[in-house]
């Protein structure tokens, strides 16, 4: 069951005396089965800076969550309410630096697409599993009793195998033991790279559109962040724009690539002048390399193998998207020692340690041989040749993507006035989910005409997402 991750700031209506994930899925809860959402969020917002999550202010948001349905486990226990619960009011509480981010955008989503029985092309899990060579490994791991505390910078064998990949990738030796940090998740190794590296003020200079959890984690770091935006259609850097922005005063330089959301990978030309500017302004660079068994156009380059970045890199990755095992949440930090302290310092506070089988099952799943990679990369570029074509054929602008699952597009010729608005009739009235990409940008302005689809599913889903949207959606 998806679970709602709301985090509500300022006065909530007068009835609520508990967050919401209590009030929609506990069996005392006073509030009935189709609870008004829209309320909640006008409430939330209504003394908001204007810098503080515009996206939630817009009215077609509003009305897409006005109505979301929640059963009761129990229903017959719904009168069971406690005397505490109905007389102690307490206001929600969430620290300062979070009061802006809200439900993040894929649960919003998700929950929709339930609702309307919506075919989900936003958020990025395969609806297929994972090898089976891998899943038996796990199995065989629990069975020989691996299921307790890991080590907490990961099992052994997990270090080496990631040890070993990384070579065979880019050609650099690490030490498995002093250079890796296996982590709950590519996400955790994100935020204990931040959160052990990053000092309150310190400047942090990202792409947008991003992942969505780096600016949430850099907020908790208390990190200045300074934003610099790729654009169609080829969202290519603007290198002088890059180099006005970098100075002394940065701490570091987050990249993603290939890219989320846009399917971009950074060119050897690019990933060039970043290093040498970082290298001249003693920057560090943490590069978000999840997606890099999914390059289909060019060659994945690793900002650690360039000359002189190594010593001051952090590469994150993770298992789940080269895998199809999103759920594992096995991700892993390479860096030199001196990084690497930070990294497990916060990471040692954070979950302390990775789930055991898994990562015994994760050192197997590292260990396969290359034509699991090249059959990867084949079964992809032909998904995304049927999502390609099939939004093309729709109506839609749609951008080059050299890598990830993910293909951006245009939305504009339907003559929606944003991308909220958009997903949302795409939702309601066509059947078919879609990412609004202006919550991946500092100034939501600068996505409102973007919407991002997946195409990390079956074929078939593919194909029925496309003719419902050739049947329903129509060009103005």
């Amino acid at each position: 069951m998806l679970e709602s991750q709301c985090t509500w700031t300022h006065s909530p209506p007068p009835t609520m005396s508990r967050p919401l994930s209590f009030l929609l899925n506990n069996p005392s809860s006073p509030f009935p089965r189709t609870f008004p959402l829209r309320q909640l969020f006008i409430n939330s917002t209504r003394s908001l800076t204007p810098s503080a999550a515009p996206i939630f202010r817009r009215p077609s948001l509003m009305a897409a969550l006005s109505t979301v349905s929640v059963p009761h486990p129990d229903k017959d226990a719904t009168a069971a309410v406690t005397p505490n619960s109905s007389q102690t009011q307490h206001p929600l509480q969430v620290a300062k630096r979070l009061e802006k981010f809200k439900t993040t955008i894929f649960t919003q989503m998700s929950m929709l697409a339930i609702k309307h029985g919506a075919i989900n092309l936003g958020q990025g899990f395969p609806n297929f599993d994972g090898p089976d060579f891998v899943k038996e490994a796990a199995i065989q791991a629990i069975k020989d009793g691996k299921n307790q505390y890991a080590r907490g910078f990961g099992v052994p064998d997990c270090n080496a195998a990631i040890a070993e990949r990384f070579k065979k990738d880019t050609g650099l030796v690490v030490d498995p033991d002093k250079e890796i940090t296996v982590t709950s998740g590519c996400t955790e190794a994100i935020a204990a790279t931040m959160l052990g590296l990053i000092n309150p003020g310190d400047e942090v200079i990202v792409f947008a559109p991003f992942y969505d959890s780096y600016e949430a984690t850099l907020s908790m770091a208390g990190a200045q962040v300074k934003s610099i935006t790729l654009r169609p259609p080829d969202f290519a850097v603007p290198l002088d724009e890059f180099k006005s922005a970098i100075s002394k005063n940065t701490r570091a330089v987050l990249i993603n690539t290939p890219h989320n959301p846009t399917g971009k990978m950074f060119t050897r030309e690019e990933l060039d002048t970043i290093a040498s500017l970082c290298i001249e302004n003693d920057v560090l660079v943490f590069s978000d390399e999840v997606y890099d068994k999914l390059a289909f156009e060019a060659d994945h380059i690793s900002m650690a193998s360039l000359p002189g970045m190594y010593e001051r890199t952090v590469t994150l990755n993770s298992l789940g998207k080269t895998f199809s095992l999103t759920g594992w949440k096995i991700g892993w930090a390479i860096a030199p020692p001196h990084l690497t302290w930070g990294v497990r310092q916060a990471h040692s506070y954070l979950t302390f340690a990775t789930s055991t089988p898994m990562q015994s099952a994760a050192a197997v799943a590292l260990r396969a041989p290359d034509s699991y990679y090249e059959e990867l990369r084949r079964d992809y570029s032909t998904k995304k040749e049927i999502l390609v074509k099939g939004l093309k054929d729709v109506g839609f602008k749609v951008f080059p993507s050299s890598g990830t699952y993910f293909v951006v597009v245009d939305h504009t010729p339907f003559g929606l006035e944003n991308d909220i608005a958009f997903c949302e009739y795409l939702i309601k009235e066509v059947g078919v989910v879609a990412i609004p990409t202006s919550v991946f940008y500092l100034n939501p302005e600068d996505g409102k005409n973007l919407v991002r689809f997946t195409f990390c599913k079956d074929e078939g889903t593919l194909l029925s997402a496309v003719e419902r949207m050739k049947e329903k959606l129509k060009r103005n």
